[in-house]
C-alpha cells in the first residue's frame, strides 16, 4: 500500500487520501495507516490535514428515502371519502406526518360533517423529501437551501459529520522506495563510520515510557483495610498492638489460663532467650491473679495449683492479640468511674505450628471487644449479626466450645458456597468473672469479645487452597499486582437443619 501511494504521487502533484481510498478500492483507514508508515521514514511526503463536512441520512432519513415521508405517507392514506382523524393517527409517525400534510396544503378537515372527516385537498402531491433524500443517499448535488436542511435536521432524517483528510505532496527526500530507518546507534557503527550514511528514526518524545515499578498493597492489607473499616463503621476504637514481644502474664495469666495449660509448652509457643523474663507488673494486680489461679475467688474455686512467680515472668512471642485486649481492659478498670467501651486490633500473632496448607507460624488475628454493663450472648450474637452482615456474610451457625478465659464459649460457622462445606470463621464468649475481677472491673460489667484470623477470608477471597502460595518465598508477586480490591468477599447460607 504504501509503495502504491507512492507511484501514485510521483505521477500526480498531489492527491487527498479520500481520493486514493476510492482509487485504490481500499478503507480509508487502511491508507491513512500506509500513510503512518511512509511519514516515519523521514520527509519523503508531505501530509497537511483538512475537515470537510459531510450530509448523511440518519436511520430515519433512510427509512424515509425508502418508503416516502411521513406527510406523504399520510396524505396517501387518506381515501377519496375522507378517514376520521382519530383512525389516521394510528398510522406510524402520524402526528408529525399530519402535521407537514397540513402545513403544505394537501389535506384538510372537514367539520361539517360529525365526527370531523380528514380528506385531500388536493389531486395529487410531490414527495420532494423522499427526492432530495435519495439524491443525497446517491451522493448527487440534492440544492437543499438551509431552511430545508435546517427543519431535516430537526426532524432528524439528516445529520453532519467530519471527515477528516491528508492533502499529499512530494516531500524533499521524495522517493519511490522505503528504507529502513536505524533505531540504535551500536558500537559497531560508531567503529566503522558506517552511521554517517545511515539515516535514524527521530524520537518521539511523546511516546508513553515504560511504567515505573512500584509497589502494590498485598491481598492481606486489602483485607485488613476492608476488616478495619467495618470496626470503625461500628464504633470500635483500635487497640495499640505493636508488642510482639509480651510475658507469660499478660499473654496466660491474666486471662485466667493455668500454667500447666498445653498451650504454654514449648511445643505450641516461642519463648524468648534474651531478655528471657519480665520484672515489672502490678503487684497489687498481679497478686490477685495468682490468689484466684491457686484459690479461686469472686464464685470460682479456681484451679488449685502451686502458682510459680518465675512462670509468669517468661517472655514470648505473643499468641494471641488478647493479651492487649487484657492490657486495655486492665486500664479500663483503673479509671475513676467506668466507661462502656468497643475495641479492636487487628495484627500478628506466633504459634509454634506445623506448617502446611493452611498453617503458619506467624499469621494474624482479628479481635474485637465491648465491654458494658449486663451484655449477655443475645448482645454478643447480635454484634456477630452487624458485623458479619457487612462482610457479606447473613447466616451465621454456633457450636458450643471451651476456652479457658470465656465462659460461654461459641465457634462460629458459615456454609460457604464455593468450597460446599461449612467453614470456621472464628471463636468467641464471654470473659470469665476470674479474669474481669481481679483487674478490678464492676461486678456488673460483661465483655463480650471474639476473634477470628485474618488468612482464612483472605484465602477465600482470592481462591487460594494454600496459604503459602499467599504468605512466604512462593509468593507469585503478579498476583500481587493484579489482585482486586477488597469489598464484600463471602456468600454464606444457613443449613436446612
Amino acid at each position: 500500500m504504501a509503495e502504491r501511494i507512492l507511484k501514485y504521487l510521483s505521477e500526480n502533484s498531489e492527491v487527498n487520501t479520500l481520493k486514493l481510498a476510492e482509487v485504490f478500492k481500499e478503507d480509508h483507514q487502511k491508507v491513512i495507516g500506509a500513510l503512518k508508515s511512509i511519514q516515519a521514514n523521514g520527509d519523503l511526503v508531505s501530509a497537511e490535514p483538512v475537515s470537510d463536512k459531510q450530509i448523511e441520512l440518519t436511520t430515519e432519513g433512510k427509512l424515509v428515502a425508502k418508503a416516502g415521508s411521513h406527510e406523504a405517507n399520510i396524505y396517501n392514506a387518506v381515501p377519496e371519502a375522507g378517514i376520521s382523524q382519530a383512525e389516521l393517527m394510528k398510522l406510524p409517525n402520524a402526528k408529525v406526518g399530519f402535521s407537514k400534510a397540513m402545513s403544505n396544503g394537501w389535506v384538510l378537515v372537514d367539520k361539517s360533517v360529525n365526527p370531523p372527516l380528514v380528506k385531500k385537498k388536493v389531486a395529487e402531491i410531490k414527495d420532494l423529501v423522499q427526492d432530495q433524500l435519495k439524491l443525497l443517499q446517491a451522493g448527487q448535488p440534492t440544492g437543499l437551501s438551509d431552511k430545508e436542511k435546517a427543519d431535516y435536521k430537526k426532524r432528524k432524517l439528516i445529520q453532519e459529520s467530519i471527515i477528516k483528510s491528508f492533502v499529499l505532496r512530494k516531500g524533499p527526500d521524495f522517493s519511490l522506495t522505503l528504507n529502513k530507518l536505524e533505531t540504535d546507534l551500536t558500537t559497531e557503527m560508531l567503529a566503522s563510520g558506517s552511521w554517517k550514511s545511515l539515516k535514524f528514526k527521530e524520537y518521539n518524545l511523546d511516546a508513553l515510557g515504560v511504567p515505573p515499578s512500584s509497589g502494590f498493597l498485598h491481598p492481606l492489607l486489602k483485607v485488613r483495610t476492608e476488616f478495619r473499616q467495618i470496626f470503625l463503621e461500628m464504633g470500635f476504637s483500635e487497640m495499640p498492638t505493636n508488642n510482639y514481644v509480651e510475658n507469660s502474664f499478660w499473654n496466660f495469666d491474666a486471662l485466667f489460663q493455668p500454667q500447666q495449660h498445653p498451650a504454654r509448652d514449648a511445643h505450641d509457643t516461642f519463648f524468648v532467650s534474651e531478655p528471657q523474663f519480665s520484672h515489672k507488673f502490678p503487684e497489687d494486680y498481679l497478686q490477685r491473679v495468682k490468689t484466684v489461679h491457686r484459690k479461686g475467688g469472686y464464685g470460682s474455686q479456681g484451679y488449685g495449683y502451686h502458682w510459680q512467680y518465675k512462670e509468669t515472668q517468661k517472655n514470648l512471642l505473643r499468641t494471641h492479640t488478647t493479651a492487649v485486649s487484657a492490657r486495655m481492659l486492665y486500664k479500663l478498670a483503673q479509671q475513676k468511674e467506668f466507661k462502656p467501651t468497643k475495641l479492636f486490633s487487628i495484627d500478628k500473632v506466633f504459634r509454634n505450628e506445623t506448617l502446611d496448607a493452611t498453617h503458619l507460624a506467624e499469621f494474624h488475628q482479628v479481635e474485637g471487644v465491648i465491654a458494658d454493663y449486663n451484655l449477655t450472648l443475645g448482645d454478643l450474637i447480635g454484634v456477630f449479626a452487624e458485623f458479619f452482615k457487612k462482610l457479606g456474610i447473613t447466616e451465621l451457625e454456633f457450636k458450643p466450645a471451651y476456652n479457658p478465659y470465656t465462659e460461654p464459649s461459641m465457634e462460629i460457622f458459615c456454609f460457604h458456597p464455593g468450597l460446599g462445606k461449612w467453614i470456621e470463621l472464628g471463636n468467641s464468649g464471654i470473659f470469665r468473672p476470674e479474669m474481669l475481677l481481679p483487674m478490678g472491673l464492676p461486678r456488673n460489667v460483661t465483655v463480650i469479645a471474639w476473634g477470628l484470623s485474618l488468612e482464612r477470608p483472605t484465602m477465600i477471597k482470592y481462591g487460594f487452597n494454600n496459604i503459602r502460595d499467599l504468605v512466604g518465598p512462593k509468593v507469585d508477586l503478579e498476583m500481587i499486582q493484579k489482585s482486586p480490591p477488597c469489598a464484600c468477599f463471602m456468600g454464606c447460607r444457613r443449613s436446612p437443619s
